[in-house]
């Protein structure tokens, strides 16, 4: 199983199945060990027996177990099949860089237990794990969550308010985005509450007309967010064209199927102001570390859109939102 971002290897330490289906413009990262696959029905639940944690592993003045403790719960308390020990938090060579090491196991499969090591930076606010830099702290996501709040933009659905917000981040010729879909159509039902925003990243170094149709779609979305949303419904259904000689036909009809005139979007598409909208959602992408679509944003939280089965994406938007109240 290969993993393209540290969300997904965290997640995956929770869920032996997950596979985390996503374009992306980056090399895939080397993951911290997974869990084997658990049985499809496991005949009994039970803690784990984690090894003896020494005094010996706790050596460095920060972060403090609590700390890491704190992260963790905000990480991963929406599981309660998940258990985990903070098995040591020691020095290394680099002045008041830490390195932590938890072992974290299923109840369901006690006797199977992984190792996730990550380091914490001096100032305590980032950890540093493979080749990501994650926030570090009691409240992880929050400096994500006032950003997308102040600066997603895009065509939006759902509550006015955005106390609680998903922002879902997808290039239109992504296979995996044309997945997605039907999980961002559920996820706008079950969470009336949530105010979902679309933000255009075209991954332009694969897929060369990614770019021009999200430009067609910020212009289609002057006519309002319904008639930008049935625009993405139908480049999506017509993505196979958009690698042909059709593709400036289907953002035609796409554009048709939303209402708006194709020969006025065509012309907006063509002018700076059209592709100012997408050259900012991708400045927000990029700020935000943004590495692979289709990434759905959980007030801050970044997960892999299909890299877990739709309950269990619902069971984190739903922890999430519960301590965003």
């Amino acid at each position: 199983m290969q993993i393209r971002s540290l969300s997904c290897a965290l997640l995956a330490l929770a869920f032996a199945s997950t596979q985390c289906p996503a374009q992306s413009e980056q090399p895939s990262a080397p993951t911290p060990q997974e869990l084997p696959a658990a049985p499809a029905t496991p005949a009994t639940q039970a803690e784990p027996q984690f090894p003896a944690v020494s005094d010996a592993n706790f050596n460095a003045a920060a972060p403090t177990k609590a700390d890491v403790e704190s992260f963790l719960k905000t990480s991963w308390g929406y599981d309660a099949n998940r258990v985990w020990e903070v098995y040591g938090i020691q020095k290394t060579a680099a002045p008041g860089l830490s390195k932590v090491t938890v072992l974290v196991a299923e109840k369901q499969t006690p006797q199977q237990i992984a190792t996730l090591n990550f380091f914490v930076t001096p100032d305590g606010r980032h950890l540093i794990a493979q080749d990501s830099v994650l926030d570090f702290g009691p409240r992880p996501f929050e400096n994500n969550y006032r950003t997308l709040q102040q600066q997603a933009d895009g065509p939006s659905r759902g509550a006015a308010g955005k106390q609680f917000e998903l922002v879902e981040f997808a290039d239109f010729q992504c296979p995996h985005c044309k997945d997605a879909q039907p999980v961002a159509e559920r996820l706008v039902q079950d969470f009336p509450q949530a105010h979902f925003v679309f933000e255009n990243y075209p991954l332009v170094n694969i897929h060369p007309e990614a770019y021009k149709a999200a430009v067609w779609g910020t212009c289609v979305a002057q006519g309002g967010s319904e008639a930008f949303f049935k625009y993405a419904d139908s480049v999506f259904a017509a993505q196979n064209d958009l690698a042909g000689q059709g593709a400036e036909q289907a953002l035609r009809n796409a554009a048709t199927a939303a209402g708006a005139d194709p020969d006025k979007v065509a012309a907006c598409a063509d002018s700076a102001a059209g592709k100012s909208a997408v050259a900012a959602s991708m400045g927000l992408g990029q700020a935000l570390n943004v590495e692979e679509t289709p990434m759905l944003f959980i007030d801050g939280r970044s997960v892999p859109m299909l890299a877990v089965p739709y309950e269990q994406l619902k069971a984190i938007i739903e922890y999430q939102f519960s301590m965003d109240k």
